[in-house]
């Protein structure tokens, strides 16, 4: 018998009866909130920025743009322009209703942080102008933007005739009306035409795939719940070129029509599954031209099965040289939720593509399918991105109260991001979805149970099994090593059955079963860095990073205060050619909750010059004030992990500093041996005691100071 694991529910109480605790804006953050410190209405995302001691250069995809040379930049080397969005990641989708620079302007100000161009529908030149729009919109706004390109994968079609529109956009404008009872035969026949009877389908295994009573599932690309569009059939009979289907319901068919194989067993695997490549001739071909031209950050692998899948995308990525863009794997079918760890394991981060999911898993079930994914993707480390929430948005200006429900839930229970599909694709309110969602997002982060997320992350790590010791935050200077690295695991795997486990094995009583690997040391400083964080109150946390990882195990335990992912820019060889890798780890850590993105000038140590001049931006941005502490994760010159507790000055002006005689006091307090003049060498010693300025690490040993 298969044992249940349980487990413990995130509960959210009010005080009192005082209802302005969640009528009144904000109200939820007092209420809520665990920290001492300040709380942020919004939080801040900073674009891929340089920050250097003499200038400030913004990255975009055409490349660094020095403001000294462009006077309109100047304004960020002052102060930097607040990019205020949400913990919570929105996506949007690239289409017709919102391709323009226009359309795209207002809905990077509105929130959104990763946009989506889907390769299912369109040729590549529309794609590339939609990707040429969002660069320029990016410019105009200033702000920052992941890009994710979805692949066609295993998608099964209806052949249909279509046109093309003034802006290179191919529709279809025929409408096809079905009525409950009507016989229909989907045919493997190349020749037939389209019918309201007869529908020719791109796959010619298609009929193998069938049999007597299974449901078949037609709709509209993207097609939503509360749209017409929509054709459920059941199987009556099957040939070797035909399956003849029985409408169970009307529906008016329009656009690109999608074919979905619903599993005919309730909780196994009976379906034939299709022998479609994971990447089509098509997707190849698209994603090396776009990827040539273009940074892509994210490629989304459609109707993703196994670890398989993952790495046939990995090593096409690696031979068009774009081994930097981070897979994200798309679950869609019941066949990806037996292979879900798995595949969690090897991919960057989950699509919850809960349209397909949907119509292969019970409804009855969905709801703890998609609690299960994302509490083993939060455990893994990997960000989680749900699909299929406003759909009413595309016709109406507000949701129902179910989806704005089922949002608020989902962030509750610790998705990282939000995808608006067919919203902001065809919708007519798209910007009202991005804002709509925005919101509902912000108030579910405030409600987050913080304390509760980190003790059951700490409970749930018990069930992880060891993964190999490899140490990502190394930047790699040969290929060879990136392609080991990238085949044997995900670019920011996580091993987190010792979680948190260099501090309790301290005086518990516990054998320490041999060296800390890395993968322990990170987990162990990630929560380490939390904990202190919210011991002592502070009000954001800086996290180091060459590769974001690290700021991704830290943004895992979800903190109440904001993360400064500072990005360490590093240079790779790639035969006789270097290159700066560091600007799509920025833009990759808008999708993950919480992150706020900084590009840091190339240094070859994490010095106290970079985390002072971290510090400086946060007060520039109203990040911090006076007196407020900040936790600093980050790597010594000897590349070791470091945890230091710094604090505002009272004037607000930067990093505070530790007279000696304080710091001599604190020393003799740890029960150190110190002359009583500092300014006299200690005995036996010809030298003088080193005190700098700076912060207080946190480490093996006494309290020392930091030399860093």
């Amino acid at each position: 018998m298969v044992t249940r694991h349980i487990t413990t529910a995130k509960t959210h109480v009010f005080r009192d009866d005082d209802l302005k605790q969640v009528l009144h804006t904000g109200a939820l953050a007092t209420t809520f909130s665990k920290t001492k410190s300040k709380v942020f209405d919004m939080h801040l995302y900073c674009p891929s920025v340089t920050i250097s001691g003499h200038h400030c250069d913004i990255s975009t995809n055409d490349g660094c743009i020095d403001m000294i040379q462009h006077p309109e930049y100047l304004l960020l080397t002052t102060k930097l322009l607040p990019f205020l969005s949400f913990p919570s990641s929105v996506v949007i989708t690239v289409g017709p209703a919102c391709q323009s620079v226009e359309a795209l302007c207002s809905l990077l100000e509105a929130g959104a942080t990763c946009a989506r161009v889907d390769l299912t529908w369109a040729p590549i030149e529309y794609h590339r102008i939609s990707l040429q729009n969002l660069q320029e919109a990016m410019r105009r706004t200033r702000r920052l933007c992941a890009v994710i390109l979805d692949t066609l994968g295993r998608d099964l079609m209806i052949k249909r005739k279509y046109g093309v529109d003034e802006n290179g956009w191919p529709g279809i404008f025929e409408q096809i009306s079905i009525t409950s009872g009507q016989v229909v035969t989907i045919t493997t026949d190349p020749a037939a035409e389209c019918t309201n009877s007869v529908f020719p389908i791109t796959y010619p295994k298609f009929p193998q795939m069938c049999q007597s009573g299974d449901s078949i599932f037609i709709g509209r690309y993207l097609v939503t719940g509360s749209e017409a569009s929509s054709l459920f059939l059941e199987v009556s009979e099957v040939s070797d070129t035909e399956v003849i289907c029985q409408a169970k319901n009307d529906a008016v068919l329009d656009g690109l029509l999608t074919v979905f194989h619903q599993e005919r067993s309730e909780e196994g695997l009976a379906n034939i599954q299709n022998d479609l490549p994971a990447l089509t001739d098509f997707d190849r071909q698209a994603v090396a031209i776009l990827a040539s031209e273009f940074e892509i950050d994210f490629l989304s692998l459609s109707f993703c099965r196994s670890v398989d899948d993952v790495m046939e995308a990995r090593d096409f990525l690696t031979s068009i040289g774009a081994d930097h863009c981070k897979i994200i794997a798309k679950c869609e079918t019941r066949q990806s939720l037996f292979n879900f760890r798995s595949i969690a394991n090897s991919s960057d981060a989950i699509l919850i593509s809960r349209g397909n999911l949907g119509l292969d898993v019970v409804p009855e079930k969905m709801a703890m399918v998609q609690k299960a994914m994302i509490s083993t993707a939060t455990i893994l480390g990997k960000p989680t991105v749900i699909t299929r929430v406003v759909d009413t948005m595309i016709q109406t200006p507000r949701p129902t109260r179910a989806e704005a429900t089922d949002i608020a839930n989902a962030v509750l229970d610790g998705v990282d991001g939000i995808m608006l599909g067919a919203e902001t694709y065809r919708g007519k309110y798209g910007l009202a979805s991005v804002e709509t969602v925005a919101a509902i997002c912000r108030e579910a982060e405030y409600a987050f149970d913080h304390n509760n997320h980190f003790e059951h992350l700490m409970a749930e790590s018990d069930y992880i099994l060891e993964m190999e010791d490899v140490d990502p935050e190394a930047p790699t200077r040969g290929k060879g090593a990136s392609e080991s690295l990238l085949r044997s695991r995900s670019m920011n795997e996580a091993n987190l059955a010792a979680s948190f486990a260099a501090l309790p094995l301290v005086g518990a009583g516990l054998e320490a079963s041999g060296p800390a690997t890395y993968n322990n040391k990170l987990e162990s400083i990630a929560a380490s860095a939390v904990k202190t964080a919210d011991k002592v109150g502070a009000s954001l946390m800086v996290v180091l990073t060459h590769t974001g990882r690290a700021a991704n195990m830290v943004a895992r335990y979800r903190p109440p205060m904001p993360i400064m992912t500072l990005v360490v820019p590093y240079l790779k060889r790639d035969g006789l050619k270097w290159q700066l890798e560091g600007r799509s780890t920025a833009r990759q850590a808008l999708l993950t909750s919480g992150l706020m993105p900084v590009l840091a000038a190339p240094a070859p140590t994490s010095g106290e010059t970079l985390i002072e001049e971290a510090v400086s931006l946060a007060l520039k941005n109203d990040l911090i004030k006076a007196d407020d502490h900040i936790v600093v994760v980050s790597r010594s010159a000897q590349d070791e992990f470091l945890i230091k507790v710094v604090t505002v000055d009272r004037k607000g002006c930067g990093i505070a500093k530790i007279r000696p005689k304080s710091l001599l006091q604190m020393l003799k307090a740890a029960g150190q041996h110190i002359p009583p003049d500092p300014d006299s060498p200690p005995s036996g010693k010809g030298e003088k005691v080193d005190l700098r300025r700076g912060s207080v690490l946190i480490g093996k040993g006494s309290l020392v100071g930091n030399n860093n």
